[in-house]
C-alpha cells in the first residue's frame, strides 16, 4: 500500500542554524522557508538524491513541534512521511485494520500541495507516520 519514503522530518529548535548546517557542512541542497499555518509550522525542504529531509519549527505558540522541542529541547526526529496513490482508499483500509488517523480523519493539503494524514505513532512502533497522496 505504502509507496517511497517521501522525507523523514526534523524538528529543530533554530531554522536557520539547522539549515546552515546541511547546507554548509554536509553540502546538501536547502530549499527556502515555507510556513505551514493549518499545520503549525514553518518547514525547509533539504533535497537528497533518494528523498528528503524536512525541517520542522514551530509557527505560533500553539504549534504541536513547540509541544515536541519542549520534550526534546535538542531537536530530533519527528515523523516520516510516505507515498500513497490514494489518500482516501489508504485511510479507510488503515482505519478498518485498526490504525488511528489523527485530527478529523480528512486529508489536509500539506507542505507539497498534496493531500496528507497523519497516523498515530502508538499503532506504528512509537513513530508518527504522514502519508502524501502523489
Amino acid at each position: 500500500m505504502i509507496g517511497r519514503l517521501n522525507h523523514v522530518a526534523i524538528a529543530v529548535p533554530d531554522l536557520g542554524a539547522a539549515a546552515a548546517q546541511y547546507r554548509t557542512t554536509l553540502g546538501a541542497e536547502v530549499g527556502p522557508p515555507q510556513d505551514e499555518p493549518d499545520h503549525g509550522v514553518t518547514v525547509i525542504f533539504i533535497q537528497l538524491p533518494n528523498t528528503k529531509i524536512e525541517l520542522l519549527h514551530p509557527l505560533g505558540d500553539d504549534s504541536p513541534i513547540r509541544a515536541f522541542l519542549d520534550k526534546n529541547p535538542s531537536g530530533g526526529i519527528h515523523h516520516m512521511c510516505f507515498e500513497v496513490d490514494d489518500i482516501i482508499a489508504a485511510r479507510d483500509r488503515l482505519t478498518a485494520e485498526g490504525a488511528r488517523v489523527l485530527g478529523t480523519g480528512e486529508p489536509k493539503i500539506g507542505a507539497h500541495g498534496k493531500p496528507v494524514l497523519f497516523l498515530h505513532p502508538k499503532d506504528f512502533n512509537g513513530c508518527l507516520i504522514e502519508l502524501e497522496q502523489v
